[in-house]
This record gives C-alpha cells, structure tokens and sequence, in this order.
C-alpha cells in the first residue's frame, strides 16, 4: 500500500535496532528487508551524539552509524542526523574491520585498560584493550601492605573497588597521597585486597554511567600478571606507571624494587622486541631507570602547562624521553568553548620529547562544545597538533581513527579537527603558566624504611581483616588518622575514667 504514493519510509530507529531497557542492543526487525522486498527505501531517525546510547557502542556516536549501515543483514538507506558530519565520518571513513591498514602510527595507549567498558585494571580490561586495538596497555601499580605489586589507577582504592563495603574501619587520611580520606592499598595485606571486587568507575551521572552490567567484573592483577598478559598476547609494549614512591618507602615498601624485579622476572629488561615505557611524576623515579637503554621514560605532568621555556624542556630530557599531558595543556578553554591552542607540544617537540596526551572519554560531557560531541573530533584534534600517543579509556575508537580512510593525504573526506573561536569566540581566559625547573625536578627518593609490618602473602591469609600498624608520622605534614584506631584511643580514655 505504502508503494502506491512514496518511495520510501523514515522510521525511528529504534523500530529497526531495538534497545531494552537496560540499554542492550536486542536482535534486529526484519522491517528493513521487508521494506526492500516491497521496492521502498529506508531512511532511520532519532541519531544524535548526545543521546542516551547502547551500551554496545561505549558511548561512540559513530559506532551507532555503523550499526545500521555496515552489519552482515542490512543497510538502511540513509540516516537523519542532528550531527550530519558524525554520520558522514562513520559511513565515508570508518573502517567496518578494526584490523584495516593502519593510516597514522600515533601510538594508542590504554587508560587502566579499556575502563569505559570494564572495571579499570582488571584481566577483563586489558583483553578488551589488546582487542580494541591499543598498542600500549598500562599499569599503575600500587601496592599491598605485605608488599605485593598489583595493578589499579591510585592507592585509594574506594572507587575502584568495593572496599567500602568491608574495610571502612580501615579508612585513613593521608595528607602525602590526598586530601580525603581513603581506603589505601598499603594498609591492607594481598589477601584482603583479593577479598574484594573491583568496580567500573564512572565520571558522570544519569545516561552516562558506564555499563551496570560490568559493575563488578574482572579480577585483580599482580604486576607480573599483568606482564605475563603482554607477552603472551604480544602487545607492542607495556606503560608501567609508578606512583607514591617516596610515601611507599617510609613505609616500607619498595615500588621502584617491586617494579625492576618484575621486570626483571618477565625477561623484558633485556629486549627490544616490546616497548617498556616507565612513567611517573617523580624525577628521581626516572633516574632509577635511566641506566636501561631500552626503557623509555615518561614524565607524567599533573599541572596544566602552556609550553616549556626551551632550558626548561632540555632539564625534562634528562630525566624522561616522553611526557604525558592533560587535554587542556593542548587546547585551552573557556565556558566549555575552544579559546586557542598552546605551544606545549612543539615546545617539548623542539627538544625531542615525544608527548602523550589524555585521558581521552567518549561520553560527550566529557567534550567541549567545539567537538560536537563527537570524540572523532577531539582525536583528530590532537592529530593535528602532532602528539606522539592517545591515551583513552576507550582503546576501540582510537584505533578506528587510526585506521580511518579519511586521514591519508588526497582523502575524499577527512575528520575535520576543531578550530578555536569557530563555533564561538569565547572570552579571553588566561593561558596556563610555563612549565618551569620546580615541576620537573624531585628531592632524592628516601631509603626504604624497614617494614615491620610486612609479611609473606601466605602468612598475611591467617591475619585477614587485622588493621597493619603504620609507622609514627615523619612530620607533621603526614596525618595517618585511623578510624580503629581512634575507637581503641577512645576505649582507653573510657577505662581510666572508670578506675580513677
């Protein structure tokens, strides 16, 4: 009937796709096939990159285009899109295998792994990352109280775990790690961190939380494990992010020993065939490394920069071949909108200092408005200022750029990078500070304290839930205030009430 007076039907797409309630793709309608058999066109709507998405596209817009285009039922016959350019991009440059040839050798670094899909740090995560096509999966590690190395984005390990559920009379203030309490990793024995399980981090609310039904998957990784996982699956090369040495080694333990040592073990100190990329904050970390030729050193910048004064990138060189910088030590903004870029990276460039820029998020709250919403723009943004590596929590939509037909020269169509004042000329806002000699440069790194609470991981099994005693505070720069602690102070103050 629809024949006798249109060619064609624009249905939402949801009557093609169908998505539950839990934000899972379920198993395509026939309405396009049935559509075709009848001689008649179909055109799908509702497409917006800051819609509420599939969990199955990891909060990529484009990966959504595809969906419809390039699956082995179908192909719609056109989309109706409030972000045309996105659809554009998907359709003309994306590749429907992420195993095309590779256009741009940037390097893809994962972020915990793939954590936009995954609790960050887990075996799950770097499977995800290696099959997503990251050339470099990391590892912070941190470590447990009876000195094992292990894999997790930071000490406090409150978000990344469910350690709020049993230990939080284990909470403490470290003023040396951050400002608010947490439960720390080195306060807890091996055996205690296994009892928990790890926990997808999200960084926005509402449609943006990432996936419930990952919440908890995935187990924990030691940092030999973690090497092991790299070689087996032959990875281009490991980041090993060390964090908190300084703070470790009054307590105790230590990171810079754990790390060579494992290293060392994995036979990956002596070889070429896989890049070992050792990064930290700290230069005198650095320096721990610099007699291994065939380590590359990464200075990871907490501060946003603006450049580097040229003396000032020659003193980062000596301590580190790579630095990693935050997105807006690159692209400075205002009200959300693109003020204008820095000169960060051909400052460092000028000095042979390869830069890695992140972390990079798909979800569009995560983007300026310059972007469009549209995390292929921010990528190709930072393409266009010539960093060296992309260091993402989605590995997957890296590499689908990275093998993009539309990023070689002569390209019928190309992912458009932003251009500052395009969209809207914000106003002006000023620029970060220089990076300068005081945030590069790092006092010597202490002796390792004597451990008096260390102990094997088969011993530290017998004494699960046992609080480890910490060490008196140095200064009174370091506040360790336990909250059992406390309980037991406030029972002895409560006795000698009683009996005087």
């Amino acid at each position: 009937m629809v024949k006798s007076f249109a060619s064609g039907i624009v249905v939402p797409k949801e009557y093609i796709w169908p998505v539950n309630k839990a934000r899972v793709l379920q198993p395509a309608t026939t309405l396009v096939q049935d559509a075709h058999k009848e001689g008649l066109a179909v055109y799908a709507s509702g497409f917006a990159n800051d819609n509420t998405l599939s969990y199955n596209y990891s909060f990529d817009p484009a990966r959504e285009y595809l969906q419809f285009v390039a699956n082995s039922q179908f192909s719609v016959d056109g989309v109706l899109s409030e972000f045309p350019s996105t659809a554009s991009e998907a359709i003309g440059c994306l590749p429907q295998n992420q195993n095309a040839s590779r256009a741009i050798k940037t390097l893809i670094i994962s972020h915990n792994g793939a954590s936009g899909d995954y609790p960050g740090s887990t075996d799950i995560a770097y499977q995800k990352a290696i099959e997503d096509g990251a050339d470099i999966i990391d590892c912070s590690v941190q470590m447990s109280s009876d000195g094992i190395a292990f894999c997790s984005d930071r000490a406090d390990l409150m978000k990344t775990t469910t350690a709020a559920t049993l230990f939080m009379d284990r909470s403490a203030n470290v003023a040396d790690i951050q400002s608010a309490d947490g439960i720390f990793s080195f306060n807890l024995a091996w055996s205690e961190i296994q009892s928990l399980r790890p926990q997808i981090e999200s960084f926005f609310e509402g449609d943006l939380i990432r996936n419930p039904a990952n919440k908890n998957s995935g187990n924990f990784v030691t940092l030999s494990e973690f090497l092991e996982i790299a070689k087996t699956k032959a990875v281009t090369g490991v980041l090993i992010h060390i964090q908190n040495a300084a703070y470790l080694a009054s307590k105790g333990l230590d990171i810079v020993g754990s790390v060579s040592e494992a290293l060392t073990n994995a036979t990956l100190d002596k070889q070429s065939t896989q890049k070992v990329l050792i990064q930290s904050d700290d230069s005198s970390v650095l320096l721990k490394f610099k007699d291994n030729p065939t380590y590359e050193r990464v200075l990871y910048l907490q501060e946003s920069i603006s450049g580097a004064p040229s003396q000032v990138a020659q003193d980062v060189k000596k301590y580190a071949d790579a630095v990693f910088i935050h997105r807006d030590a690159i692209v400075v903004a205002s009200d959300n909108f693109a003020f204008n870029f820095t000169a960060t990276v051909p400052a460092l460039h000028a000095a042979n200092i390869s830069v890695y820029v992140g972390v990079l998020k798909n979800e569009f709250e995560n983007l300026i408005f310059d972007y469009l919403s549209d995390p292929y723009v921010e990528i190709a943004t930072f393409y266009s200022q010539s960093v060296d590596g992309f260091v993402t929590d989605y590995p997957a939509t890296a590499n689908l750029f990275a093998r993009s037909t539309c990023t070689s020269d002569g390209a019928a169509y190309s992912v458009q990078p932003m251009e500052p004042g395009f969209l809207y000329e914000p106003e002006k806002v000023a620029e970060p500070p220089l990076l300068s000699i005081a945030d590069v440069v790092d006092p010597p790194l202490p002796a390792v304290a004597q451990n008096t609470t260390s102990q094997s991981a088969d011993d530290s099994a017998s004494t699960t839930q046992t609080p480890a005693s910490a060490p008196a505070p140095k200064s009174s720069s370091t506040s360790v205030t336990s909250t059992s602690s406390c309980i037991l102070f406030a029972a002895m103050v409560a006795l000698l009430n009683i009996y005087a």
